[in-house]
């Protein structure tokens, strides 16, 4: 019997497959920009835990990856019979090898216990963070481990940093003790399926559906999908949500291409999608785009927000996960033509957020409509600046009242076969106006990308070189982005600003 990992059991309750091409296939997986992301916060997370659960430094870390399987597994069992906080535990019974997170020793009667905790980036306890607990325990208890208690540790999403490298509060706890100590038959029977999809000695045959990417994006989906004939207009392409008898026909016809598609089953939306998709003609209505626009009058202001979030804030103030604005674009179109533009971004490593609020107070005036794209993303950002500082709280909201939304616009009045189901702007702005393309600026060239740059530009180890050819960058982009609204709002409203 092959021993496998936790995550390779819980692998195998995510898709069989994606457990076989774990094992015989690893060089197939291909982990994304978000897959690899979520690795580098949950290290992070992990290492604020181990100062929450040792405030005085004593506990110990095992070190797998240098002290080898066997030796991490056998220090375990020595360091059991201590009174010290573990991390990074290791554990192997019944075919099954895990780690925990934190073990924290508890006296019962005269004898020494264990209380395993599980930390996780989330905010949330999920299902599959269910399973996870259930996995640790029947290990460690497989192990002969007198585990008292298991408990999650997430992020509470609702603190609030208060500076000082002061964490505490950051993880709340939901304990799960009874109910993973009654699913141990449940994970007797992942290990023994599991086992026999290892064994078989070729892949399962498994089609590519919801498991792809729930609750992870499996790094095998390209695999998968270059096993069977691409749709060369796939469905996936109708926007929103697919109703249940659109559905139910997919899977009983076994369909793949938007053409086989019933139109009586789709909505207006969707009908106009799937027409310009096998016509290959666009869908413009002018003169409803005109009409929707032509209450706002110049002067008129186009604005985008770069941000950034941490899962552990290094702000005093903010919370996990907030999103904090560093860098805005603002392009001005006067009431004779005329078209400036003015910027923000903060590369000093301090919070940005008070200066970024008021340089946006300044620079969009008092009055004139103020466009953006999704507008619900900006005037989030507005509220919760004004939400921070009361004293700028007045003159913020009235920014947003101010605030009218491109994307509705493009939804209801244009498509574009090359948009492939999308409004967002990075697919309308190549269908509407060719000749202004992202991926012909130099390094930044989307928000992931960003933010990716940002947090370069704050790491101390980045050259005075790099962090002006960083901040060339940013500008550039989040430039092109408000100029993009400028150019679409043009288009829409059939005004004659020249190209």
């Amino acid at each position: 019997m092959r021993p496998l990992s936790k995550s390779r059991l819980l692998a195998f309750r995510q898709c069989p497959k994606r457990l076989w091409l774990e094992v015989h296939r690893p060089e197939l997986r291909e982990d994304s920009e978000t897959t690899r992301a979520r690795f580098t916060v949950g290290h992070q997370v992990g290492d604020i835990a181990r100062r929450l659960y040792d405030p005085t430094g004593r506990g110990l870390l095992i070190d797998a990856q240098s002290e080898g399987f066997d030796a991490a597994f056998s220090r375990t069992q020595g360091l059991l019979q201590s009174e010290q906080p573990i991390f990074e535990a290791g554990f192997c019974a019944k075919g099954v090898l895990a780690f925990a997170d934190v073990m924290q020793p508890v006296k019962q009667r005269g004898k020494i216990g264990w209380r395993m905790v599980e930390v996780k980036s989330s905010t949330s306890v999920k299902d599959y963070h269910r399973d996870d607990a259930a996995v640790q325990s029947f290990v460690a208890r497989s192990s002969g481990v007198p585990l008292t208690g298991i408990a999650l540790a997430h992020i509470d999403s609702d603190w609030v940093y208060p500076g000082d490298d002061d964490y505490s509060g950051l993880l709340r706890e939901s304990d799960l003790t009874d109910e993973v100590f009654g699913r141990v038959e449940e994970v007797r029977s992942w290990i023994a399926e599991a086992q026999e999809i290892v064994a078989k000695k070729r892949e399962p045959s498994v089609a590519t559906g919801k498991q792809c990417g729930d609750p992870y994006e499996c790094g095998f989906l390209a695999h998968c999908q270059s096993q069977g004939p691409r749709a060369e207009q796939p469905i996936h392409w109708l926007p929103g949500r697919l109703s249940n008898r659109l559905q139910a026909h997919i899977e009983a016809h076994g369909l793949t291409e938007l053409r086989d598609v019933p139109d009586e089953l789709l909505n207006d939306k969707q009908q106009r999608v799937k027409a310009a998709t096998l016509s290959g003609k666009p869908y413009f209505d002018q003169q409803a785009a005109v009409a929707a626009l032509a209450a706002h009058k110049l002067p008129a202001y186009f604005l985008d927000f770069e941000t950034i979030q941490f899962a552990v804030p290094i702000w005093k103030g903010t919370r996990p996960y907030q999103q904090i604005p560093f860098q805005f674009s603002l392009h001005r179109l006067s009431r004779k033509g005329k078209l400036e533009q003015q910027a923000f971004l903060d590369l000093s490593g301090k919070d940005p957020s008070k200066a970024f609020a008021e340089s946006l107070i300044t620079v969009c005036g008092e009055c004139g409509p103020i466009f953006v794209y999704n507008a619900g993303f900006e005037t989030a950002r507005i509220r919760e600046l004004a939400d921070r500082f009361p004293r700028l709280a007045g003159s913020l909201l009235a920014l947003n009242e101010r605030v009218v939304d491109l994307l509705p616009v493009a939804r209801d009045c244009y498509y574009h076969p090359s948009q492939q189901g999308s409004w967002s702007i990075k697919a309308v702005l190549p269908a509407l106006c060719p000749e202004l393309r992202y991926g012909d600026l130099d390094g930044v060239q989307n928000g992931g990308m960003a933010m990716e740059a940002y947090l370069e530009a704050l790491a101390p180890q980045t050259s005075i070189e790099r962090k002006a050819e960083i901040e060339r960058q940013l500008l550039a982009y989040c430039a092109l982005d408000t100029f993009a609204m400028v150019r679409l709002w043009a288009k829409f409203s059939g005004s004659d600003l020249k190209d």
